[in-house]
């Protein structure tokens, strides 16, 4: 039985996440034992970890920083315990060194680089991004295994992690320009777009992240 933790921290809509997990479990026979916490030790004891997040970054950053251990008990299991970690939308982006949303805020520091707006070339194209979209630029990730040619992604979004290294892009998306739409380090992976919103192609991504084994 696989024990996952998916972070309550006042700043996801975990719920949906959870739904899509067990739902992705049941349909691909994956033995999953999920909890809902803000609680440090539950944290350390998961075999996997899910960071959803939606809203602004600096609100999902002060959430986060307000659950008393929760970020040391993250960097625990996922830097020296190398647990399989995904974080989603706002979650990817607090994998960041730092937030531009308004204000200049710090995130986890996980993946170098910064959290900016997006700014498409064709000025009537409307931020936020909102709706179905296309992945592009997939690398061989485990985690995007069996997607199919030209996989549709839900996204709501107006700001979007800039990477330092471009070995930490993992995928891609057009928008009057390219942004990075997923990130992937070691045994961390990140996905700008909702999985638990985007059908056969996110239950896919969940089935395969719940099998991955960096």
């Amino acid at each position: 039985m696989t024990r996952l933790a998916i972070i309550d921290y006042g700043s996801g809509n975990v719920r949906s996440v959870q739904r899509a997990l067990e739902a992705t479990a049941n349909t691909h026979e994956i033995r999953l034992d999920i909890v809902l916490t803000d609680d440090p030790d539950r944290i350390r004891q998961a075999d996997r970890i899910v960071l959803p997040g939606v809203g602004h970054f600096a609100d999902c950053a002060a959430g986060l920083a307000g659950r008393q251990g929760v970020a040391e008990a993250l960097n625990e299991a996922v830097f020296r315990s190398k647990r399989p970690f995904l974080g989603i939308c706002v979650g990817m982006q607090l994998m960041a060194d730092v937030g531009r949303e308004d204000v200049e805020t710090r995130g986890l520091g996980w993946i170098p680089g910064a959290v900016e707006r997006i700014t498409p070339k064709d000025s009537a194209l409307p931020v936020p991004h909102m709706g179905w979209n296309v992945l592009t630029d997939l690398t061989s990730h485990p985690v995007l295994n069996g997607l199919g040619p030209d996989p549709h992604v839900y996204f709501v979004h107006s700001y979007a992690l800039k990477p330092e290294h471009r070995d930490h892009v993992a995928a891609r998306c057009d928008y009057g320009g390219k942004f990075v739409a997923a990130v992937a380090r070691d045994n961390l992976f990140g996905t700008q777009f909702h999985p638990e919103k985007s059908q056969k192609a996110g239950q896919t991504l969940l089935a395969n992240f719940l099998r991955w084994k960096p």
